[in-house]
């Protein structure tokens, strides 16, 4: 069995909600980590965990990211940490898959399907083998809990209720330790 961890700097997780009908909020996490684990060099037999430290939130806005750690969003102090655990994933294409899993948030978790293209394994840097996916998804922040629903005076809804995830995951190898003869 093969580890694949996550690179941090070659990786991204992103979010964008609708704000006032009209716009949308872009915001990332700057703090994840990951490990797949599989036998088959395509990972169709992968274990994937995820998690994201919600402490690290950003929309490039303190008094928004804020709001978002608060009671009316991802409740932060109680909950710190997003994850993610796959329970199972289809070939769906030559390089694409279905993954099911279970996506934990504010302590609420619910089975999620995520469309993922597979962008292939090549050697990287240190000749260390690198796969590459991406993966863009909704989901409906209703369903973990966020319910806040504000309205503008003139009655327009402040938050949309999907968020749409992107993720670019870039991930390494991990070298197995050789057993010394005794």
């Amino acid at each position: 069995m093969a580890t694949w961890t996550i690179d941090p700097i070659h990786s991204e997780v992103k979010f964008k909600v609708k704000h006032l009908v009209v716009s949308s909020v872009v915001g990332n996490f700057q703090t994840f980590s990951g490990t797949l684990e599989a036998e088959k060099e395509d990972f169709t037999d992968a274990k994937i965990n995820f998690e994201a430290d919600v402490h690290s939130i950003t929309t490039h806005n303190d008094q928004r990211d804020g709001h978002l750690k608060s009671a009316d969003f991802f409740l932060a102090e109680e909950h710190p940490k997003m994850t993610f655990v796959s329970k199972s994933i289809a070939k769906t294409n030559a390089n694409e898959y279905s993954v099911t899993g279970d996506l934990s948030i504010r302590g609420i978790s619910n089975e999620v399907k995520l469309d993922v293209v597979y962008n292939g394994t090549i050697l990287g840097f240190g000749n260390v083998p690198t796969a590459g996916f991406e993966s863009t998804d909704k989901v409906n922040r209703k369903d973990f809990g966020m319910t806040f629903n504000a309205l503008t005076e003139a009655g327009h809804i402040v938050v949309g209720e999907e968020v749409k995830i992107e993720i670019a995951a870039e991930v390494n190898k991990q070298a197995v330790a050789l057993k010394q003869a005794a």
